[in-house]
C-alpha cells in the first residue's frame, strides 16, 4: 500500500470535498480517499503499483476540480 498526497484548489464546501472523495474512490486500485478542505488535499490509499498519478489528477477534474503542482 502507499498514500499519495494531491493538493486540490477550488474546493469551498464539505460537499466539494465528498465529491472528489467519490470520484477518487471510483479509480481502480484506490482503497480509501479523504479529501479535507484546510488543508485543501485529497490523501489517497492504494495499491503501490496499481494506481497512476495522472488517473487520480483525471478524477479530480471529473469532478470539477483541480490538483496544483508542490
Amino acid at each position: 500500500m502507499k498514500t499519495l498526497i494531491l493538493k486540490l484548489a477550488g474546493l469551498k464546501c464539505d460537499h466539494c470535498a465528498a465529491a472528489v472523495r467519490r470520484s477518487l474512490e471510483t479509480v481502480p486500485g484506490v482503497d480509501e480517499a479523504v479529501v479535507t478542505l484546510e488543508p485543501m488535499q485529497a490523501r489517497v490509499l492504494c495499491e503501490a503499483a496499481a494506481v497512476e498519478r495522472e488517473k487520480l489528477i483525471e478524477a479530480v477534474e471529473t469532478a470539477g476540480y483541480q490538483v496544483v503542482s508542490d
